[in-house]
């Protein structure tokens, strides 16, 4: 598999998650609703926490902002994907609206396009050589990178029982933590061409926001007469 062999991991990952959507679709959108809560359920804990143990005991732990930051990160990057899946982006739509429905689509295709061709630019750029842009880089090449030199994490640590057993080294591999880039990235366009082909057969309007705040305000327009 040579230098590809992230590449290849990654479409099978896709065509998993693809198939298991296809079997078992509400369970899978309740897993990733609960993957989302989760992490940001573990921020609020360990940012509470910390605030518990340095104010009221003195003391803390050490990896807490590291792992904040971490947990963050990998909630921004999930919730691209996930955006676009349940049509929760915001965008601006004066044009689309504007325009008659044929043009209109159109433009939402080129909205999904766009999308894509911005995952696949940040998960592995060498493709735009291709096209005559000298380009390289990328998620992948990255997350190969910090795999094949195996550096840890700056604070994050292994739990002592797992390095006693396993003879792990002391911090968390680093090419754990960037694991989020190329995975999220990758959900980034597979949830783009969903997008996409709901599109053309009309399954959804647009990649962004369906205009829950305009629906509810038309909603409670009577009471607010009232």
């Amino acid at each position: 598999m040579g230098a590809y062999w992230p590449h290849i991991y990654l479409l099978i990952f896709v065509l998993i998650i693809f198939a298991l959507e296809k079997k078992f679709p509400k369970t899978m959108a309740h897993a990733e609703e609960s993957l989302l809560v989760l992490v940001i359920t573990s921020i609020m804990v360990v940012a509470f926490g910390q605030v518990i143990a340095r104010y009221g005991f003195n003391t803390g732990w050490s990896a807490a902002l590291e792992y904040n930051t971490v947990a963050f990160s990998w909630l921004i990057l999930l919730g691209m994907s996930y955006g676009i899946k349940t049509n929760l982006h915001l965008g601006v739509d004066i044009i689309i609206k504007a325009v008659p429905t044929a043009y209109a689509k159109g433009l939402a295709l080129f909205g999904a396009v766009c999308c894509m061709l911005y995952g696949l630019i940040l998960l592995d750029s060498t493709w735009l050589t291709l096209l005559g842009v000298d380009a390289r880089g990328g998620a992948i090449e990255y997350w190969a990178k910090m795999y094949k030199i195996g550096i840890g994490a700056e604070e994050l640590r292994y739990p002592a029982f797992l390095q006693e057993t396993f003879g792990l080294q002391p911090r968390v591999h680093r090419w754990l933590v960037l694991l989020v880039l190329p995975v999220s990235l990758a959900l980034l366009v597979y949830r783009s061409i969903q997008a996409f082909a709901d599109i053309v057969r009309g399954r959804r309007e647009f990649v962004i926001s369906a205009h829950e705040a305009q629906d509810l305000v038309e909603e409670h327009k009577p009471p607010l007469r009232d």
